[in-house]
């Protein structure tokens, strides 16, 4: 009965006058990048955009207990810009351990470290001169003794060293022989199309903004240390010994976990080479970030799936923990599901690197093909929150998004695809109690100013608004625009926007265009609404009328956002009866809709149900019909 009636309802949608903005606020910077045609309004990099690299040969040496890291470098750094620079800013992160450093949130001494400290520099073999007392911000400026042209190189060699901290953040001592190393080198910063140098401070909150580039790493340990870090393992034969060398190939092309190294492996205590120190070393391409692990009592787990079914390429899933901690002993098996998922539904793209690595630390963090998580005894919570960082490769790393000022364009992303597939992990309705519980009830309740404040607002201008923005409302507006225009349609806007910026620099004006292009519609109404507006959630039945054989449903959308929401009827008989109204309501009046239903039975209330996308006050959201 409930079907029927929603096939032969006949429904009329129409507003009372057109108030959306058609066009998109475009800032003076962006609007500079497509004057210069480095960017193209149809959402694709324009025919002269652009951007850096870099090679990097990193040898780095850790001594647990020693909490000090010491690090050469030789970077080759290209510009591929067509402006001269005279000089290089370089990206000092560990510098947030710094006393006086930029922070948003509090912390305790043990975070507190006298940061990277610079030995040499040279540029081009000429020595540059450094301030390490100067040089307490993550950012500083070498001058270069001669300009570097267009299209042109220079290397640079750099030594330095630096203390990890022992209080608990992204990176640092996990106990004494663990440690979780990122951050963790001197970086040429972005210089891109539209800001030039990136030279915003970098903050305990703040997350990536890096150029793709080729990376070695020569990571040096104790013997009987392993080591797990991005990218591919060359040496496996040189450090480890044969059984456990033998575990790990195996696990490359096993369905089933291997338990590469147990508690009973590492009581032998000859699990890597017997030299003093073993040199392991990493090698990946086309990355923007290098990180790593290392622990001499740590288990290791591995296994693998088929990500690409065109090729039947494999991605190995491996984790490295704490025997004590249950639900790491289950990460492989909750990670093999993940890049099966996000190979073959959301996204739908294959998982794009060889292996992924989840850690047990105290960060909750990811890393390109390493996630940072702390322990959690709800196998539950543990695999969401695993989902959730897994699910970070698709765009600050596939993708090179400009985390430091557009932190939604990535973390709304992961939000959303943690939900999709919490959905196959717990169930729907399940799920739905999860994501509202944790990325939207907190925001609905909160009435403060800063977290109404626009999407678009640059994240290294947010405190109070961020972790809302970036995260909840974010992801609302991606199930909002799926809403709006079906799963079919929406899958194949993102997979156009997706490949137009994969290995590149998008900023949300290019995620705009593309999705216009991609769906042949003029969206802007929908961006302008979900990213340039202070709105929230909030609808109220104004009033509902008979009318002949129908009713005249009218809808207040106080909060502003169009948001897609479901009609609910119930009858005088006790039957009821849902109608689904989708974002398009709120096309031409973002304030107010007026639902026309004919049929014929007598309705004695209708409620406004927004599901997922919660209401900040339901006391206005179901109106009693009045008797004729």
């Amino acid at each position: 009965m409930f079907k029927s009636f929603l096939i032969s309802a006949a429904l009329f949608i129409f507003v009372t006058q057109a108030n959306a903005q058609e066009i998109v606020n475009i800032p003076r910077d962006i609007q500079k990048a497509y004057n210069n045609k480095t960017r193209s309004m149809d959402g694709k990099p324009g025919p002269k955009y652009w951007q850096n690299t870099s090679n990097y040969i990193i040898s780095v040496t850790v001594m647990p207990p020693d909490r000090t890291v010491k690090g050469v470098e030789e970077i080759t750094y290209f510009n591929n810009s067509p402006d001269t620079l005279k000089q290089l800013n370089m990206k000092l992160i560990l510098n947030v351990h710094r006393a006086g450093a930029t922070r948003f949130r509090a912390t305790t001494p043990d975070y507190i470290t006298s940061g990277i400290q610079v030995d040499s520099i040279f540029a081009d073999g000429q020595k540059k001169p450094w301030d390490n007392e100067k040089a307490h911000l993550t950012n500083y400026e070498v001058r270069l003794s001669k300009p570097l042209l267009p299209h042109s190189s220079i290397k640079l060699n750099i030594t330095w060293h630096y203390e990890l901290a022992t209080g608990a953040g992204r990176e640092g001592v996990i106990d004494p022989s663990t440690f979780y190393i990122a951050y963790f080198y001197p970086r040429v910063a972005v210089y891109d199309d539209y800001n030039g140098w990136d030279k915003l401070e970098f903050n305990d909150r703040q997350e990536f903004y890096n150029d793709f580039n080729n990376y070695t790493l020569n990571v040096t340990v104790p013997k009987n240390y392993i080591v797990w870090a991005t990218g591919t393992l060359q040496n496996p034969q040189q450090v480890l010994q044969p059984e456990y060398a033998k575990k790990l190939q195996t696990s490359l092309s096993s369905d089933s976990v291997i338990h590469i190294v147990t508690q009973a492996d590492i009581a032998k205590n000859n699990i890597t080479a017997q030299n003093e120190t073993n040199t392991w070393i990493w090698k990946a391409d086309n990355i923007s970030d290098m990180a790593f692990g290392i622990s001499n009592h740590y288990d290791w787990d591995g296994a693998s799936v088929v990500v690409d079914d065109a090729t039947g390429r494999r991605a190995s899933m491996q984790a490295a923990y704490n025997d004590t901690s249950p639900e790491f002993h289950q990460s492989v098996k909750f990670g093999l599901h993940s890049l099966d998922y996000f190979s073959h539904n959301w996204p739908g793209v294959p998982y794009p690197f060889p292996k992924m690595t989840a850690f047990e630390g105290f960060a909750d963090m990811e890393f390109p093909m390493m996630v940072n998580d702390s322990h959690d005894p709800d196998l539950a919570d543990a695999q969401l929150l695993q989902d959730h960082e897994m699910a970070h490769t698709y765009f600050p790393f596939y993708m090179g998004i400009n985390e430091t000022r557009f932190g939604y364009m990535d973390e709304g992303w992961a939000t959303t695809f943690e939900h999709f597939i919490n959905e196959t992990e717990v169930g729907k309705e399940k799920a739905q109690e999860v994501y509202k519980k944790f990325r939207i009830a907190g925001w609905m309740k909160d009435y403060s100013e800063t977290e109404d404040l626009p999407l678009i607002t640059p994240t290294s201008e947010l405190k109070d608004g961020y972790a809302h923005n970036a995260y909840g409302k974010a992801s609302l507006s991606y199930l909002a625009l799926k809403d709006l225009l079906g799963d079919e349609m929406f899958k194949e806007a993102l997979h156009a926007y997706m490949n137009n910026w994969h290995g590149k620099h998008p900023i949300p004006w290019d995620y705009f265009n593309s999705i216009n292009t991609a769906t042949g519609q003029n969206l802007n109404w929908f961006f302008n609404n979900w990213f340039f507006t202070y709105s929230y959630i909030d609808l109220a039945i104004k009033n509902v009328t008979k009318i002949g054989m129908g009713y005249k449903i009218v809808i207040d959308n106080i909060g502003g956002f169009a948001i897609p929401f479901d009609v609910k009827l119930t009858y005088s008989d006790g039957t009821t009866g849902t109608i689904h109204m989708n974002p398009a309501i709120w096309k031409t009046n973002q304030k107010q809709a007026i639902v026309n239903l004919k049929n014929n039975k007598t309705v004695v209330s209708v409620a406004a149900d927004g599901g997922i996308f919660i209401d900040a006050d339901n006391s206005n959201n179901t109106f009693k019909v009045k008797k004729a």
